[in-house]
């Protein structure tokens, strides 16, 4: 089993970041660009991924009173990753990523996981940066 994970701090408060981050319609904002989830009957959704063209069985879990997002694979498992919001203090959160691979089907390969982790956690703490933003005004 291969695994990656990549944390970043991120200037809200961790109730504000999890919204973002486990908002099944705004996922494509943060993901990497060639995956989106596709709702189906919670906790099924469909993950679409550009670069092979497939659609893949998969499930999404919200912990809310965890500040955890929990999925993977539906049928196989050979797939799984979890994203953890803590507060740190001083309405600084820390953003954990933690991605899992079986097989080497799913794995992108040590630089690109890496890669599309830390996009990720930029792409996730602009949005909650946004949202912030405008909620103050």
């Amino acid at each position: 089993m291969t695994e990656y994970e990549r944390s970043r701090a991120m200037p809200a408060l961790p109730e504000h970041v999890f919204d973002q981050a486990a908002n099944i319609g705004r996922l494509d904002s943060w993901l990497p660009d060639a995956l989106h989830v596709h709702a189906e009957a919670p906790p099924a959704v469909t993950v679409h991924e550009d670069r092979t063209d497939q659609d893949t069985p998969a499930l999404l879990r919200s912990r809310q009173d965890r500040m955890r997002l929990e999925w993977g694979t539906r049928d196989d498992g050979s797939y799984t990753g979890w994203l953890q919001v803590e507060e740190t203090g001083s309405g600084i959160s820390e953003v954990t990523v933690h991605l899992s691979f079986a097989d080497d089907e799913h794995d992108p390969g040590e630089t690109a996981a890496q890669e599309a982790l830390d996009r990720s956690l930029e792409r996730l703490e602009e949005q909650v940066r946004l949202r912030v933003d405008n909620a103050g005004g």
